[in-house]
């Protein structure tokens, strides 16, 4: 297993000075990057079948153990917030970690937890479910995986060792081989960047995919806060071309960005929100409708002979 492995290139670190130590981690940081360069058809195949599945119903679902899951729950987390993915569509599970994050490690191996919390969340064919493990192998995931594999799931595992379990089972296997780690078997570093980087991927083109980013703004981001408040303004003036005032009045009135934006097209709240329905949500579709159905070109007067 090449993440478990201990290079003999790495023997006496810890007597290195920190600016060699420093420099050959970097080297494996840039290791991950190519790693992921390697399976960029594997994870845009993901985003498209994904994509098809979650375009009106399913649940966007993370599974991992250790710092897998960890990273798999934080790109969970930012979903919300950042694209408005529905709360109800999404789930995370991290062995042994059922309120927080600071799992139990030893939880990794409970094949039975794995099984049963993946039986109870009813799965059906319209979800997806995303597995991630260096080893590729981790028994919790594995057995979460195989339920959902049963129930029709659509299935993606990213994991750094090739051969693995999960590479073999998946539906579409994203083999990420960072190779050996500097610090052997501490796959938070270079596997961790790499399963990072390919989540930062697969979830944003996902997004874009289903129509939550408009040219490059996040068009779903919540207003939360101060900070995002201003920054929805901002994406409205900028996706609209209006100025900032015009833009708060907008928002003010709309609620959302999506339909503050549908409001400065169509001109009326009732009018927006009517082209963002028949849309089906999809704000290019609804800002590009017209606003008076087309007449047919060739309709004619009747004449005394028809």
């Amino acid at each position: 297993m090449t993440t478990e492995s201990s290079h003999e290139r790495f023997r006496n670190l810890d007597i290195w000075p920190l600016s060699n130590i420093m420099d050959v981690m970097l080297e494996r940081q840039f290791a991950a990057v190519s790693a992921v360069a390697q399976v960029q058809e594997q994870l845009q195949q993901a985003v498209t079948l994904a994509a098809q599945r979650l375009k009106t119903a399913g649940r966007l679902i993370y599974v991992g153990a250790g710092s897998s899951g960890r990273l798999a729950a934080l790109d969970a987390l930012e979903l919300a917030p950042t694209f408005g993915w529905p709360r109800e569509r999404l789930a995370f599970y991290v062995a042994g970690a059922a309120f927080d994050l600071l799992s139990d490690e030893e939880a990794e191996d409970d094949t039975a937890a794995g099984t049963r919390e993946a039986q109870a969340l009813n799965l059906t064919s319209a979800d997806v479910l995303v597995c991630v493990s260096a080893s590729g192998s981790t028994p919790y995931t594995l057995a979460f995986h195989r339920v959902a594999a049963e129930r029709g799931a659509l299935t993606i595992a990213l994991a750094n060792n090739p051969g693995s379990a999960l590479m073999r089972e998946a539906d579409i296997p994203v083999l990420l081989d960072s190779g050996a780690e500097v610090i052997a078997g501490s796959t938070r570093l270079s596997a961790g960047t790499a399963q990072k980087i390919a989540l930062n991927l697969f979830s944003t083109l996902l997004m874009v995919r289903l129509g939550r980013i408009y040219h490059n703004q996040m068009i779903e981001v919540e207003p939360t806060n101060a900070k995002l408040r201003q920054r929805s303004e901002r994406i409205v003036a900028a996706a609209s071309g209006c100025d900032l005032t015009t833009a708060q009045h907008a928002l003010a009135e709309a609620g959302t960005i999506k339909l503050a934006l549908c409001l400065l097209q169509h001109g009326t709240l009732s009018e927006a929100s009517r082209q963002l329905d028949l849309a089906g949500g999809h704000l290019r579709t609804a800002l590009e409708a017209s606003l008076v159905p087309e007449v047919e070109a060739d309709r004619r007067v009747p004449s005394a002979e028809d």
